[in-house]
C-alpha cells in the first residue's frame, strides 16, 4: 500500500512539473517557429478573390498545429475542405506536414525548414494522376502580424525548376 501511495505521489509531482509553462515537451523555441500562423483567417487569391477560411489551432499540448480549411465556393461539386497536421520532429530536426482532404488526397511533407518568420516544406515523391512522380514545395511567410503568404509549387524535374500551383494570402479575422 505504501509503495502505491508513493508511486502516485511521484506521478503527481511529475505531472505538476510538466504542466508548468515552459516545461511541456514541445515548449522549446524550435517548436514555436510556426506559431505566427495560429489564428482564424480569411484567405484570398492574388486577384483579391476570397478562396476560403482557415482556422489554425495548437493541439496535443502545443505539439501539433492543426489547420482546418474550407473553400469559399464549390469545387468539383462540393465545398472543398481539408486538414493539415504540422509538427516539429526533434529526431530529424525538421518540420513535417500531413495534408488530407475531402477528395481523398493526402500529401506528406516530410522535410521542413523554419526560421525568421518563414517555413518551407518539401514533399519529395508525389504521385500524379497518371502515376508520374513530382515534387511539391510549400512555403509560409509571415508578412505581418495579420497577414501570411502561402505559396504552393511543384517541380517535374527533381527541384531544378518550380511552377506555382497556388499563391494565397491569409488575412487574420478581426
Amino acid at each position: 500500500m505504501k509503495k502505491t501511495i508513493l508511486l502516485l505521489f511521484f506521478a503527481h509531482q511529475l505531472l505538476n512539473v510538466y504542466s508548468q509553462k515552459g516545461n511541456l515537451p514541445c515548449s522549446k523555441p524550435e517548436y514555436r517557429q510556426f506559431d505566427f500562423w495560429i489564428g482564424e483567417w480569411e484567405v484570398f487569391s492574388p486577384k483579391g478573390n476570397k478562396a476560403g477560411d482557415s482556422k489554425i489551432s495548437l493541439i496535443l499540448d502545443s505539439c501539433v498545429i492543426l489547420e482546418e480549411w474550407t473553400s469559399a465556393g464549390m469545387q468539383q461539386g462540393l465545398i472543398y475542405s481539408g486538414k493539415s497536421f504540422n509538427s516539429y520532429n526533434s529526431a530529424t530536426r525538421q518540420w513535417q506536414q500531413t495534408w488530407t482532404d475531402n477528395t481523398g488526397n493526402t500529401t506528406e511533407y516530410l522535410r521542413g525548414e523554419a526560421g525568421n518568420g518563414k517555413i518551407v516544406y518539401y514533399a519529395d515523391k508525389v504521385t500524379g494522376p497518371q502515376g508520374k512522380l513530382f515534387m511539391r514545395r510549400l512555403s509560409f511567410t509571415k508578412l505581418s502580424e495579420n497577414k501570411v503568404r502561402q505559396l504552393g509549387e511543384r517541380s517535374d524535374d527533381e527541384g531544378k525548376t518550380w511552377t506555382v500551383e497556388y499563391d494565397l494570402e491569409y488575412r487574420r479575422k478581426k
